[in-house]
């Protein structure tokens, strides 16, 4: 049976966690902020913010480091004041001073009880070997599984972030497609043609950032129900 004592201290631990993540995304948008940071869904972090959910130390460590906070910062009470402004910067930028991989979902306790000695000195069923080796391997498989998904996320996130700052924006190019309308009599049919083509990229420019937003919290959010 769990020492209930232990029990009592990781939940005031658990507590102490969640007090300092509610503070470090206090400010408006912070919370999806340091989400994208971290490669998850900015609803599931909210759930973890309101007590919903609960989190591993893996995934406090990964705050320390994805924000550069110093290790073992957010095993203490905090307060406002004392966020370096370093965290803040990171957190307001949404500038990783990290990459996070890992999984925010606590590990099981594993059981203290023993199971019952063979009888007469006979060999213990084979069973609970069995069911140990299928859950170590449903668990190697689901890490696998996280770590490709995590890697996913990254990617998108990275497309995100190339349509949202482009090599070249596209006022730049509406404005040399205009310097070269106004250097030639073009066919009307000609000129309605172009300038409808670049009403319909840019259309499709944020058409297919909210696809990619959609596309990224979806990841994110695949396996973090088991």
């Amino acid at each position: 049976m769990d020492d209930p004592a232990m029990e009592d201290s990781d939940d005031a631990q658990l507590a102490v966690w969640r007090a300092n993540l509610v503070l470090l995304t206090h400010e408006v948008g912070a919370a999806a902020r340091l989400a994208r940071m971290m490669t998850f869904s900015a609803s599931y972090l909210k759930l973890m913010l309101a007590g919903q959910r609960e989190f591993s130390e893996e995934f406090v460590r990964g705050v320390e480091a994805v924000t550069g906070l110093p290790s073992g910062w957010m095993d203490t009470p905090r307060a406002a004041g004392d966020i370096p402004d370093s965290a803040r910067s990171a957190i307001d930028n949404e500038s990783p001073r990290a990459r996070f991989r890992g999984t925010a979902h606590p590990v099981r306790k594993k059981s203290v009880l023993r199971p019952p000695e063979p009888i007469f000195g006979q060999p213990a069923p084979s069973k609970r070997v069995e069911e140990e080796a299928f859950g170590a391997e449903a668990h190697r498989r689901l890490a696998h599984f996280r770590k490709l998904r995590d890697l996913a996320v990254q990617d998108v996130r990275r497309f995100e972030r190339y349509l949202n700052h482009p090599p070249i924006e596209l006022a730049a190019v509406r404005a040399k497609v205009e310097d070269v309308l106004a250097a030639t009599d073009i066919d009307g049919h000609v000129h309605a043609d172009l300038t409808g083509r670049l009403e319909q990229i840019e259309k499709h420019r944020h058409l297919l950032l909210r696809h990619v937003e959609k596309l990224q919290e979806l990841l994110a959010q695949l396996g973090e129900g088991e």
